[in-house]
């Protein structure tokens, strides 16, 4: 994370399970544009995060090793 810390760890926990931005997307229902944001660092809604957390195989209840608050 070279300069700009991100404020959450969606890629690296993507990469981990070798999945693409698209294969999360798709998981998801989210757009890929928006996976590459939140990944980015960029603002997202609570209701993103939810879905981004449990497309990743994880509970809500474990946010905490996806976001930072």
């Amino acid at each position: 994370m070279s300069g700009d810390e991100r404020k959450n760890r969606v890629q690296r926990l993507r990469e981990e399970r070798l999945l693409s931005k698209a294969e999360l997307a798709r998981r998801s229902g989210l757009s890929v544009l928006t996976i590459d944001r939140v990944e980015r660092g960029g603002p997202c809604r609570l209701d993103t995060k939810r879905k981004i957390i449990l497309a990743l195989g994880l509970k809500v209840s474990e946010k905490d090793q996806v976001f930072d608050e």
